[in-house]
């Protein structure tokens, strides 16, 4: 497996199309997420959260106005520069595939849409680094496109597509205690809700 193609092709189709990005998304209603991670997480705010693929910046501004500490994390170079502007926070450009990231600093980490274009080769090591970056007891939203674990080329972009009982399995080997799940949108049947959303807490 190519993994610098892989990371190549993939952020080289976000790049091209960024601003196409931003505005198909910036009204994107992902309150019940954000609510998911926030409550769970343990003490008192404000917290420290890593947004892990935040892309244009949407979340890393909402999580800011919460009164929140939000760090962003994002492999393109086009979504680096538009979540700075649009969010003010501080965005790391980092490979997901080749993460530099301090151990033990944040409270939580919102990983909305991202987490499923890392390919299955190497999520332990990834989700093994995003466990050391949590505090203990520290807490990961997770929200995925769900499939029947298809995994490959989609569109431009490398993507894999988990069921709820393969995604729990990779979660639970990394040293994560699962809290919660469900599927989105919420209020719809099985089959029209594409969205698995986990929540997991990092043990001691």
């Amino acid at each position: 497996m190519n993994l610098a193609h892989i990371a190549a092709r993939t952020l080289e189709h976000y790049d091209g199309r960024a601003e196409q990005f931003w505005q198909g998304t910036c009204d994107h209603d992902v309150s019940q997420n954000i609510d998911a991670l926030l409550r769970h997480i343990e003490g008192p705010p404000p917290f420290a959260i890593l947004d892990f693929g935040c892309g244009p910046g949407r979340d890393l501004r909402t999580l800011t106005d919460l009164g929140h500490r939000a760090v962003g994390v994002e492999g393109a170079r086009q979504f680096v520069a538009m979540a700075r502007s649009y969010s003010g926070c501080e965005v790391w450009h980092q490979d997901f595939f080749k993460l530099d990231l301090p151990d033990q600093r944040f409270d939580g980490i919102f990983a909305n849409a991202s987490l499923f274009h890392v390919p299955t080769a190497i999520l332990p090591r990834v989700l093994s680094e995003l466990r050391a970056t949590l505090k203990p007891q520290g807490v990961l939203f997770t929200s995925n496109p769900r499939g029947q674990n298809e995994e490959g080329w989609r569109g431009g972009r490398y993507s894999v597509f988990h069921d709820y009982h393969s995604w729990r399995s990779y979660l639970e080997s990394a040293g994560f205690a699962e809290i919660s799940h469900y599927y989105r949108p919420p209020g719809l049947p099985r089959e029209q809700q594409p969205w698995l959303a986990s929540i997991w807490r990092r043990g001691c």
